[in-house]
Parts: C-alpha cells; structure tokens; sequence
C-alpha cells in the first residue's frame, strides 16, 4: 500500500494546488495524452479543484478509442471467416464498427477470444496447428515491444498459423498534428510516463522548441498529476517551452532501448489513420517485409469494406479537446456504454466513459443521491 499512498497524500496535494494558484495569472489549457491520465483526473476529481485559469482537455491517449474505423472492420471480417481464431485484448470486443463488434461477431459463432498477451495468441497457434490464430495488436509504444518479441519468437520457432492485424500507434506525431492544428487551442502537454518509460523522451525536446509548448513527463497518480500541471503552469507563467521528466522514478531520457531495438527491428513507421481524427504521417507501426508472412493484413485481404461513422458521434473533438465529452449531444442519451456511438465510450481508457462512469452528467442536484458518481476526494 505504501507505493500507492504516499502518491495520494491530500497535505501534499493541497500544498500543490496552493502552489499552482499562486503561480497562475491567467487563463492556460493543458491537455493530458494518455486515457489512464485522464481517468485518473476525472475519478479523483482533479480538474475539478484547480483554480478556473488552469483548463485539462483530453487527448488522444487511448489506443484503443484511435483505432482505425476501417482496421475494426478488417478485424470483424477476419474473426468471422471460418478456420479463424482471433485474440484480442478484452477491451476490444465492444468497440463498434461500422455496423458491429467484435462480441457480436463471437455471438454469431466466431471463435474470438480474449488474451492477456500476444504470447497468449501464438502458444494457441502453437496448440492449434490446424487453426488460423490472429492476434490484433494495438496500442502505443508501451505494447509495441510484446507484439514485436511476438512475431519474432514465431518467426523463429516457424509458427506458420500466426498472423498479427498492427494497428499501433505513437505518441509524439500526435503531439505534432495537435499542435499544428489551426483550431488547437492547447497551451502544454502532460506526456504519458508509460510511454516514455519505453521510449524516453528524447522525441520531446524538439516538438517543445517548434510549437513553443512545454512538455512534461507525468504519472499516473493524483500526486504525479499535480505535480506535472504545477510545472507546465511555471513554464507557461514564465514563457518558457521545455521538456521536464516529472517521473524520473520510472522515466529516463534515452528510455528502455532493448524495447527500441526489438520494435526497430520487427516494425517500421508507416501513416496511420487516427479514428476521428484522420491520417498523422508516421506515427504508427506496420511489419518489414521480412516479417510480413506473419502480417494478417496481407494474408487476409479484405474487399468491400466502407467504414461509416455515426455522424451524431463526436469523439474525434473529445479526442482533439476540441470539447469535453458531455458537450457532444449523444453522450449519455443515444450513446452510453450499453450502446456505444464511438469507442470514447466504450473503451476502459476513453475520455466518455471516464465521464460517464463518474456521473459528471448528472445535475449537481441528483448527484448527492448517486455517492459512487461524486469526484473522489484527494
């Protein structure tokens, strides 16, 4: 318990929040890119006890949420073909597609099935002989390197039956194509620690230097959250634009570069399609045309596919913090986490569900008889 409450003490967090108010002057947004970041803030109730000049939008910091729409189709039609067995993380199944999920598709009669790991998807390939295994691998930097050892390990042992569908993504382009939006209204990032725990933060600096933003290195608890908004205020007061590593616990510079080098050596940068935000040059992975035997998208063509989002659906601002969640007009009536419009509310790290499970549409009124639906107290 001590790792956890040493990092929520309320005497600490007050005497950051002090600090924060008596640095700020004026009116700063700063955006968090990392959906555990964001759920933190809002299930602690974070945003809510900073003073009204320091504004947090939420950034694309969910992988799942930022999932192509026309991967997720390619995932449907590949579980639904017979012979296929198809291993995903859980939080994938209920993602929509353009007109169904993957859980749907397992009710049909497709074998989909939940893994903990990628490894968990090549020992069933290896258990299956006679069975097409496809693990669908996505996220950040941070499950890259599982999904690289992956497909080397099969491609060293021969594991012909396994196949990965890449849909992984990278954060620093994303930090750019914000920044370089016309509408971007964001004033200082709080980069993701996990992330740069794998990677390091040497991208950083020079995305600092050309939008003139600051960057700071933050974790995952209240403590480490504060801590990253008190820096990015101090930097935004003082008109500076650096990187800071406020997770220097767990966060190096140059970061885990055996992690690098395996993911260098399966993977090679290609553009990625961002849900509801569009294309962003280089910032995702896809297999070198060595490892491409194990490549799902190449050994599954699929044809006909025409993604369509629903246009009531407004996740591609939540994810730009264009707007926070309930400003989109079906959040919690035509879209809650039974019938998700967008991914942002099905995902256990989206922006929407992170507002909707804390009740913050609910009238102050109606909260008091709703207590799991009240910010946490620090």
């Amino acid at each position: 318990m001590k790792h956890l409450t040493e990092f929520r003490d309320p005497e600490l967090a007050g005497r950051l929040l002090a600090e924060i108010r008596r640095t700020v002057t004026r009116a700063w947004v700063l955006m968090e890119v990392c959906g555990g970041q964001t759920h933190a803030i809002v299930r602690h109730g974070i945003d809510q006890l900073l003073p009204p000049e320091v504004e947090l939008v939420h950034g694309p910091g969910c992988p799942v949420c930022v999932t192509p729409l026309e991967m997720i189709d390619h995932a449907l039609a590949i579980a639904a073909k017979p012979g296929v067995m198809f291993c995903s993380f859980g939080d994938m199944l209920r993602v929509p597609g353009s007109g169904n999920d993957l859980l749907r598709v397992k009710s049909a009669g497709a074998d989909v099935r939940i893994v903990y790991s990628p490894l968990d998807a090549l020992a069933l390939a290896r258990r299956h002989p006679d069975r097409e295994v496809v693990f669908f691998g996505i996220g950040f930097e941070t499950t890259a390197p599982a999904t690289a050892m992956t497909v080397h390990t099969a491609k060293r042992l021969g594991v012909c039956n396994f196949s990965v569908l890449a849909a992984h993504v990278r954060v620093p382009p994303a930090i750019r194509a914000i920044a370089s939006d016309p509408g971007n209204r964001v004033q200082a990032f709080l980069a993701a620690g996990h992330v740069c725990g794998v990677m390091g933060y040497h991208e950083y600096p020079v995305l600092a230097e050309s939008h003139r933003v600051p960057i700071v290195v933050t974790g995952f608890e209240p403590l480490d959250i504060l801590e990253g908004i008190r820096r990015a205020v101090r930097q935004l007061e003082a008109g500076e634009a650096c990187v800071e590593n406020a997770y220097d616990r767990v966060v190096t510079f140059q970061g885990n570069e055996s992690a690098q080098e395996l993911i260098a050596t399966v993977f090679e940068e290609t553009d990625r399609n961002w849900r509801g935000i569009g294309t962003i040059p280089a910032s995702g992975w896809k297999l070198r045309p060595e490892y491409h035997t194990f490549d799902a998208e190449l050994r599954f063509p699929v044809s006909g596919v025409r993604p369509a989002e629903p246009n009531s659906c407004r996740s591609g601002d939540v994810l730009r913090g264009r707007i926070k969640p309930t400003e989109c007009p079906a959040f919690g009536t035509s879209c809650t986490p039974w019938s998700p419009l967008g991914a942002t509310m099905v995902s256990s790290e989206g922006a929407c569900a992170a507002y909707f499970h804390t009740g913050r549409f609910i009238p102050l009124g109606l909260a008091k008889t709703a207590p799991d639906a009240q910010p946490a107290a620090l």
